[in-house]
């Protein structure tokens, strides 16, 4: 059985945003907002908001559970400030949380407590979800 540790990354982010055009919707608002407050303009793939669910999905899969500020750290990126050093910043909180919320309502991920951690989870739905598109 192939897992997503198996299959190239980039094509399985693809193939999931394909699978996920299905089953939730981007926002009117995704369309004028940036990612990031690094960011100068918003992104110009017209489906970048199913690249992004994909990818947090798998984000979700490989890093057990984790939350919206260390998502948001992961898609963070370096401000040109011009003659000041760069400086990074945080991606967007809001995109992150839409995200989830609309993960958590096809029951992709789900919230959970391991220890001291807590955070969103894969459910086994979002795991098989993400392994049969792994093959």
């Amino acid at each position: 059985m192939a897992t997503i540790y198996d299959a190239n990354t980039q094509e399985l982010i693809k193939k999931a945003a394909n699978a996920l055009k299905e089953k939730i919707k981007a926002p009117e608002w995704s369309m004028f907002v940036k990612t990031g407050v690094a960011k100068e303009r918003p992104p110009l793939e017209k489906d970048w908001w199913y690249m992004r669910a994909a990818s947090i999905l798998r984000k979700i899969y490989l890093l057990g559970p984790i939350g919206t500020n260390k998502l948001r750290v992961k898609y963070s990126s370096r401000k040109n400030r011009g003659y000041t050093p760069e400086k990074t910043f945080s991606g967007s909180g809001k995109i992150i949380r839409t995200i989830l919320q609309q993960l958590e309502s096809i029951e992709l991920i789900k919230k959970a407590d391991k220890g001291v951690h807590k955070g969103r989870v894969i459910t086994p739905k979002g795991k098989s979800f993400l392994d049969k598109l792994a093959k």
